[in-house]
């Protein structure tokens, strides 16, 4: 009887090892045919520029990196927009079709590649670095405020501002490269004066990665101070997995597998489309970082200069727990400060929000001991849009003066770095501007039927509190 029932057991375990075996097959199948039937690759999803900087070219000079940007965009002229000169090729919200409303010729700086602007007298420098998959214009109004006071460059990272095929095969060290290059340069130009960094999502994690990779080497801080907005500090465990899909598209010879998502490119200075790699880089470069801050530890990291980081309590790109938990937690006593943006709190949004995003900090707010500042931008009360900055340290209020806009519930990860006023994403049109306006956007109808997701049409892409973050930045970007 012992041995039936051993028996037994045994086919039961086979049975049911096989068949988890036959699920996890028949549901990779699955997620490979959905994946698979996505709309068709597009020429900027399949061609390849071969001018880009990598971390192994060998350049001397930002100079030089101007140089090769000049190629690098010569290619993508010759390799995609000569091929749309066809009248049936003509979408008139492409930005790779010449004369469409998303063509980033409309403007009068093409914000795609990076600029500088040199001032011969200025008394300090600032380098911006916009996130994954945008452009320098990410930074642009940044440039605007500086200029005229600093000297100020802003880098295209690479695999940025061409075409998103870019993204499927570059690395964070290539980025990381071109961080240094360019903070190389500018402390070259600036002598013995102090040097700022900007750096927004993918391009904050690159400028705190700069600077812990020189604590490691026993090197000085090369920044006077550091600005974050949006920093990838931790994602969701989801971006771990990722390369995984690619791979497995590589070895089925499906090329859609490595791209995440497949839109149209409707954006004159971002990429619509998001590649697999493009997702892997990014975790692969947070994963570093916190690498570097365990391993160095408080007392090494007393080296770094002072961090002001802003940061959405909702944000669906970057992990804000991992902002506090990981990285300010982790900092020594000294000027950092982090300023969240918490949700509008009427009364009829909370009605519509099912989990408080800010209930998981309650606690450790409700201490009040911190080694940074700890600012919350909050509505003033239950039943006002007025906002105000509070500090959680000591409990000091201080009213901004500005109010969340009708029909706002929060901030988002691509909204911090453009005020209202922004021409392309901002909520005010102007109908004497030839180029696409997304920020007024509003079409409606049936789900399913255009190629924009209409959470992408929906999402926050303006900071109401822009104003209040220069006022913030310029108390800390300064001369010395």
């Amino acid at each position: 009887m012992k041995a039936i029932i051993i028996g037994s057991t045994k086919h039961l375990a086979f049975a049911l090892f096989y068949s988890l075996i036959g699920t996890s097959i028949a549901l990779i199948a699955m997620a490979v045919w959905f994946l698979n039937a996505r709309p068709d690759l597009s020429i900027w999803h399949t061609s390849d520029l071969t001018a880009e900087y990598q971390a192994t070219s060998e350049l001397n000079s930002f100079d030089e990196y101007l140089k090769l940007e000049d190629k690098l965009f010569a290619e993508l002229d010759n390799k995609v927009y000569q091929k749309l000169l066809e009248p049936e090729s003509f979408d008139i919200l492409n930005r790779y079709v010449k004369g469409s409303y998303s063509d980033p010729a409309h403007w009068q700086q093409d914000w795609n590649r990076s600029f500088e602007w040199p001032k011969a007298d200025a008394d300090f420098g600032v380098l911006l670095l916009h996130g994954m998959s945008d452009s320098p214009y990410a930074m642009s109004h940044f440039a605007q405020h500086f200029k005229g006071q600093a000297h100020v460059l802003a880098l295209r990272l690479p695999g940025h501002g061409t075409i998103p095929s870019a993204l499927t095969g570059v690395h964070w060290q290539d980025m990381a490269a071109a961080v240094s290059l360019a903070t190389k340069d500018l402390q070259q130009k600036l002598g013995d004066k102090p040097l700022y960094v900007v750096g927004y999502s993918t391009g904050a994690a690159l400028a705190l990665n700069h600077e812990l990779e020189r604590l490691v080497d026993n090197k000085k801080a090369a920044y006077s101070a550091m600005v974050l907005l949006s920093p990838a500090i931790g994602l969701t465990p989801v971006a771990a997995g990722a390369k995984w899909q690619a791979m497995l598209g590589h070895a089925l010879g499906l090329d859609k597998l490595s791209w995440n998502s497949i839109q149209s490119e409707y954006d004159p200075f971002k990429y619509g489309s998001f590649a697999v790699n493009a997702g892997d880089v990014v975790y692969q470069l947070s994963l570093h970082n916190l690498g570097l801050i365990k391993r160095l530890g408080k007392q090494e990291l007393a080296g770094l200069a002072p961090i002001l980081t802003f940061q959405s309590l909702t944000d669906d790109t970057v992990d804000t727990a991992a902002v506090i938990k990981e990285l300010y937690l982790k900092l020594p006593a000294a000027d950092h400060e982090l300023v969240l943006f918490d949700i509008n709190r009427t009364k009829v949004n909370m009605s519509l929000i099912l989990n408080d995003p800010l209930a998981p900090y309650l606690g450790l707010m409700d201490q009040g001991e911190f080694d940074f500042t700890f600012t919350l931008v909050e509505n003033m009360a239950d039943d006002s849009r007025e906002v105000q900055a509070r500090t959680l340290n000591n409990n000091q209020q201080q009213p901004l003066n500005l109010r969340w806009p009708k029909q706002v519930y929060s901030l988002s990860h691509v909204a911090l770095p453009f005020p209202k006023s922004d021409p392309l994403y901002g909520p005010i049109g102007d109908k004497t501007k030839p180029h696409i306006q997304i920020g007024i956007g509003a079409s409606k109808g049936e789900r399913g039927v255009i190629t924009v997701p209409a959470s992408e049409m929906m999402r926050q892409k303006w900071n109401p509190f822009y104003p209040y973050m220069l006022d913030k930045m310029d108390a800390i970007v300064t001369p010395q």
